[in-house]
């Protein structure tokens, strides 16, 4: 159990969505120090701008968020930029972590590194028996060597890093710039944008068919918390609600929520992503306690409120 009173904690992409849930529990723990960075200071894909992070923030621990991520739409148009970015911040920030002796090392991987047709719930066991969903592998894969890194070192150095694995996050503060944007908050300034018009009809992407389990992501940032202070094994672990929503039903009471009462059009030319997603969080449970608390519409109806306030006011980061 880790004594918060004694950390200084680095947050990469403690600026971002995630990040400033996390910061905010941090903050309730009362460490000793939190150093949030900034991109225009520290590029992370650059070796030496990670030796300044490291420097400048003296850290005991360090919680690994930033990432370069988006939907299907940007996985599918820059394939390369999500595979090198990610993978190059992650596997140099680790490194440099170990060499020094950072005490420990927190990774955020991503449902995406999961195979396409993983059985149903996913269970960390499953997580190398295929290949990821092609539209985002790229994203996944990079992220994925988070956890290889994070086992050879403990293996070989005897280093203390985790990994943990989040489903699909939603909640106020998200992503909503539409090149960007990953499903909810696409759909909710979609349904928005169409009720305020008057439209008829909206058009989504594939057939509606997936299943997706999403996490309200105050909870994403307790969890990864409570990781911090009490998990200190190889082994990786799922984050996630329990709560698996076909995207055809969500879409549905997005527009409830949102006040859209027209024809949704389904583009079936369009690709769905992967089938199924829904995590076993057994291992979170018995490992560090953690259970998601917050309903899905509960959450849905709290995010949709955030947007109608800040309306159209994109948020970057994770």
């Amino acid at each position: 159990m880790i004594d918060w009173s004694q950390q200084r904690v680095l947050v990469t992409g403690g600026a971002g969505f995630l990040g400033r849930h996390v910061v905010a529990a941090l903050e309730r723990r009362s460490p000793a120090d939190i150093f949030v960075p900034v991109r225009e200071s520290y590029d992370l894909r650059e070796r030496q701008a990670i030796l300044n992070l490291l420097h400048d923030a003296r850290p005991t621990l360090i919680i690994h968020l930033a990432a370069s991520v988006g939907g299907i739409g940007a996985n599918r148009a820059h394939p390369g930029d999500f595979f090198y970015d990610n993978l190059m911040m992650g596997a140099q920030l680790l490194h440099e972590s170990w060499r020094g002796g950072i005490a420990k090392f927190v990774a955020i991987g991503t449902v995406c590194a999961y195979p396409k047709f993983t059985p149903i719930p996913f269970r960390e066991e499953d997580l190398w028996n295929g290949y990821p969903e092609e539209t985002n592998a790229p994203y996944g894969l990079a992220k994925k060597m988070l956890l290889v890194q994070s086992q050879a070192y403990r293996q070989q150095y005897g280093y203390n890093s985790i990994f943990l694995l989040p489903t699909n996050l939603y909640g106020p503060g998200d992503n909503f710039d539409p090149e960007a944007s990953h499903v909810i908050p696409a759909l909710i300034r979609k349904c928005l944008g169409a009720a305020e018009r008057g439209d008829a009809t909206i058009e989504a992407w594939g057939d509606g068919s997936p299943t997706r389990e999403f996490l309200y992501v105050a909870d994403a940032a307790e969890g990864i918390v409570l990781a911090a202070e009490r998990y200190d094994e190889s082994e990786p672990v799922n984050l996630g609600s329990g709560f698996e929503i076909s995207i055809r039903d969500l879409l549905t009471t997005i527009a409830r929520h949102t006040g859209f009462d027209g024809q949704i059009v389904w583009d079936t030319t369009k690709p769905n992503g992967q089938p199924r997603r829904a995590l076993n969080t057994d291992r979170a449970a018995e490992r560090f306690g953690f259970r998601a608390t917050t309903g899905f519409d509960e959450g849905l109806r709290r995010t949709v409120e955030w947007y109608r306030q800040t309306q159209a006011t994109p948020v970057s980061g994770l």
